[in-house]
């Protein structure tokens, strides 16, 4: 494993890379609905992410002026409760919070402090400003700084997004390093001169033969390891 060496700054995805977005919001769905089975569940959870992936590109393209991902999981809660049959306000007012309660994935809160022990680490993600606050607390991530897209009415992979975090950073880009499990999230990156690092999770946008980048992981402990020139760490 070869080690990534000239960083001053580690930039981390939230959404997908450090938590488990797909599992988070199929529990939040199955309470909301009681939905018994998977494949219900998943259904549910596929129409949410198809809308605010939608209404995300809708935003890109200059179709839709800027909503924050609280917005667009409030809608996608409303989606989802009409088509399984739900009424109780309360229970779609919940529902709509889910992307605050999201979990960890197992090596995120240990792989990210021993990332922080040795750079400063910043957060970069596409949910809303309040949202942000609240996984982070609920996941237990602990950030030197977490940004929002929020605060550049964007979202990734727009090039305002990037330079917040490379304005937080306060160095050349080529020493800032993102890491994250969606290719597109990277390719992003790229195009604003960071180097990126892809670390595999059971649902990211993997690589494809012709990307770039800087390392692929299959976790947090082997980039750990590539940052600190170590063999691969135990995190999690």
């Amino acid at each position: 494993m070869a080690a990534i060496r000239g960083i001053e700054v580690v930039v981390f995805d939230v959404l997908g890379t450090m938590v488990d977005e797909p599992g988070g919001l199929r529990s939040a769905v199955r309470e909301a609905t009681g939905a018994s089975g998977p494949t219900a569940a998943d259904e549910l959870v596929a129409l949410w992410r198809r809308h605010c992936e939608r209404e995300q590109e809708r935003v890109r393209q200059g179709r839709r002026p800027y909503a924050s991902t609280e917005v667009l999981d409030a809608e996608a809660a409303r989606l989802v409760a009409r088509h399984a049959g739900v009424t109780d306000p309360g229970v779609v007012a919940r529902l709509a919070t889910a992307g605050r309660r999201l979990p960890p994935w197992d090596d995120s809160v240990a792989g990210l402090e021993r990332v922080a022990r040795r750079f400063p680490v910043i957060g970069l993600s596409n949910a809303g400003r309040t949202a942000l606050l609240h996984l982070n607390a609920h996941a237990g991530l602990r950030w030197h700084r977490a940004l929002s897209a929020e605060a550049a009415a964007a979202y990734k992979p727009a090039p305002e997004v990037y330079r917040l975090a490379l304005d937080s950073a306060g160095c050349a880009p080529e020493r800032v390093l993102m890491v994250a499990a969606h290719a597109w999230d990277l390719r992003g990156a790229q195009a604003a001169g960071m180097r990126t690092a892809y670390v595999h999770r059971p649902a990211g946008d993997p690589p494809t033969g012709s990307d770039e980048f800087e390392g692929r992981f299959d976790g947090l402990g082997d980039l750990v390891g590539a940052l600190t020139g170590s063999q691969a760490e135990a995190v999690g």
